[in-house]
């Protein structure tokens, strides 16, 4: 894995870690034109497993995993993401699958980064 994508794992990783106060257990990041594509897998807490138990809870907890990020990095980007890609970020998509625990974030920046990235 390149040290690229691997300290954009580790900003994606540390700041859901503050955000709900656990990381995901694995995350796999592509490099795609001006995106980054990120799979994050076991992210769910104790607490957010018990209460998406049911689906009044999965609603809850999807909700608030989705909004919390997408608001977060609207306001403002993990200190470095920026700098580490070389694009300003204009767009976050993310969604969670409560049940299987993988949420996958797209984000979207002002130019290509791939084929800088990507090392070619």
């Amino acid at each position: 894995m390149s040290k690229v994508i691997h300290e954009f794992n580790d900003m994606i990783r540390k700041l859901r870690k503050e955000l709900f106060g656990k990381g995901p257990e694995r995350i796999h990041t592509v490099f795609v034109e001006n995106m980054a594509v990120s799979t994050l897998y076991g992210n769910l807490t104790p607490t957010e497993m018990f209460i998406s138990r049911s689906e009044e809870g999965r609603d809850m907890v999807h909700s608030a995993r989705t909004k919390m990020v997408q608001d977060v990095y609207s306001e403002s980007p993990p200190d470095g993401m920026e700098e580490l890609v070389g694009a300003k970020l204009i767009h976050l998509f993310s969604d969670i699958k409560i049940k299987e625990n993988i949420a996958i974030s797209v984000f979207v920046f002002d130019k290509d980064i791939a084929d800088k990235l990507n090392g070619h």
